[in-house]
């Protein structure tokens, strides 16, 4: 579209046309910009002040059964536009993602093994999704607006949850996809002997499940040498129960940003990709 001209008098000057929503150049200057969490039973989403961290308005969700790529898409697109948002937006996923296709299949379909992520949700919702692992998005948010905040070295979040997700940073830097959860403690998986759904199956007391969750954070300290580790997910609301019986020579604190790290994570990933 060109420039409007309009008389001013006798002569002809041009204006230049309002900025276009949809240009690359308006999605690089938003400052709100969408985050979205998919989960195995709903997708979250909202939009974030990018330069705060401040979700701005309430949190939308939409319930999402167990389906196809295509039918967790519509959802995607359905909350989008029930948002009313056009731009760039940012997608934390329960997979490994590697260049917006998805490596694993965590409490989703396995139909999105081998499947670009970014591709069916920007066809869907006719905006550019930048996708990312969901750990990595919370870890992205606490490195950003939280308890990371310029602290250097290696920083390890861990959301405990149904499972275990991870993501670690060095000096700031994400490494993607590390998926700690997936190592093996008294021959099983951690996250299959120290995540909350284990606690809240085994009936753990507070200081049992502590020792079974210290035995793994050492287990990361020898391997990984971290400066601090970041507890997310739900049961870090209850770090008051449970934080002072962990054993472990690294400094350990509950996440800051809680349930909307995913989502202002999963923003700060799109906005820092549109540069």
């Amino acid at each position: 579209m060109g420039s409007r001209v309009r008389g001013f008098g006798g002569s002809r000057v041009r204006t230049p046309e309002p900025p276009n929503p949809r240009t690359p150049e308006h999605k690089i200057m938003a400052k709100h910009i969408l985050g979205v969490d998919v989960g195995g039973s709903g997708i979250k989403g909202a939009l974030v002040d990018i330069k705060t961290g401040k979700l701005i308005g309430n949190r939308v969700r939409v319930d999402t059964p167990a389906g196809t790529p295509d039918i967790i898409a519509e959802a995607f697109a359905g909350l989008v536009k029930k948002i009313g948002y056009e731009g760039p937006i940012g997608c934390g996923f329960p997979a490994i993602v590697q260049h917006g296709v998805a490596k694993s299949a965590a409490n989703i379909d396995k139909g999105w093994i081998g499947h670009n992520i970014e591709q069916e949700f920007s066809d869907a919702c006719g905006n550019p999704v930048k996708a990312l692992n969901d750990a990595d998005a919370a870890g992205l948010a606490e490195l950003t607006f939280g308890e990371g905040k310029k602290v250097k070295g290696v920083v390890i979040l861990i959301t405990i949850g149904t499972g275990l997700g991870t993501a670690q940073f060095v000096d700031g830097t994400l490494v993607p996809n590390t998926e700690f959860g997936h190592l093996y403690l008294h021959g099983r998986i951690a996250e299959h002997y120290c995540s909350n759904r284990v606690r809240e199956e085994e009936n753990l007391s507070w200081a049992d499940w502590a020792h079974r969750f210290s035995e793994y954070l050492r287990h990361l300290e020898r391997l990984l040498t971290p400066d601090l580790f970041i507890l997310g997910g739900g049961v870090s609301k209850e770090f008051s129960d449970f934080g002072h019986l962990l054993k472990v020579g690294v400094p350990v604190r509950p996440a800051k940003l809680l349930n909307n790290a995913g989502i202002v994570g999963a923003a700060v990933y799109a906005a820092k990709q549109h540069k």
